[in-house]
């Protein structure tokens, strides 16, 4: 069989095997929002948000793995499908507003959190946010998306306003942007990336193997703590050279 054709089916078991994971964990956080009562001013406190048709529960392998070895604490949320970006937006101004006013604050959303962290960035400038990261977020939008009749659909329509926000005001934030993309997402893409932001690129994983993967785990805890990114190759993709910056290839 060949090489290719393994790597394939390898990546198609991992994104399976994410997905039942998934399933496993919908059930859990899905009341009050989740927030660190040790955080101190100071601190370091990852705020995540998960994707469409997903829950906080979903997060929490990621989350016990930020919180391992260092002083992180992390706080999530979980919204019902439907809302907006702005909607869910306003939620988690709630959840920032119970953190401690001298927090260090990151924001990570996956897939749709990803667009709604820097959405909030953006707009609510809290001086406490020191950067933004998603995960497999379609920054670029998702065609047809308005097909599901919901408002967050109309939101990840390629036209919709709240994207076309994000593209125009993201270059002029104070707060940097890193997007973490799944080499074999067919959903979001590397062209799908926040423009003026940096990437990474995992390849061999799809957009929910992510949520369980230990390389996004590394690469989140080391942005974290202000670290580079060791052992990773910068490259200029051509075919948006010019319009993005440059790629980081993992």
């Amino acid at each position: 069989m060949p090489r290719e054709h393994l790597q394939r089916l390898a990546v198609a078991a991992k994104e399976a095997f994410a997905y039942a994971r998934q399933g496993a964990l919908l059930r859990h956080d899905t009341g009050a929002p989740i927030v660190p009562l040790a955080a101190r001013d100071g601190d370091d406190v990852v705020v995540l948000l998960h994707g469409l048709f997903a829950s906080a529960g979903v997060l929490r392998p990621l989350r016990a793995k930020l919180e391992e070895g260092r002083r992180v604490h992390t706080a999530t949320l979980s919204y019902a499908p439907g809302p907006g970006v702005r909607a869910i937006a306003a939620r988690l101004d709630q959840l920032l507003d119970a953190l401690p006013g001298g927090a260090r604050v990151h924001l990570v959303g996956h897939s749709l959190g990803g667009i709604v962290v820097r959405h909030a960035a953006i707009t609510r400038d809290d001086p406490r946010v020191v950067q933004t990261i998603s995960m497999a977020s379609p920054f670029g939008g998702v065609a047809r998306a308005a097909w599901l009749g919901l408002e967050c659909g109309r939101d990840l329509d390629p036209s919709s306003p709240v994207l076309r926000e994000l593209r125009l005001r993201s270059a002029s934030s104070r707060v940097p942007h890193l997007s973490i993309i799944a080499g074999s997402d067919a959903l979001a893409t590397v062209e799908h990336a926040l423009p003026d932001g940096d990437v990474v690129v995992l390849d061999h994983r799809g957009h929910n193997t992510l949520l369980f993967d230990d390389e996004v785990a590394r690469v989140l805890s080391r942005r974290i703590a202000g670290l580079s990114l060791p052992g990773v190759a910068r490259v200029i993709d051509e075919a948006r050279a010019g319009a993005f910056t440059p790629l980081q290839r993992a």
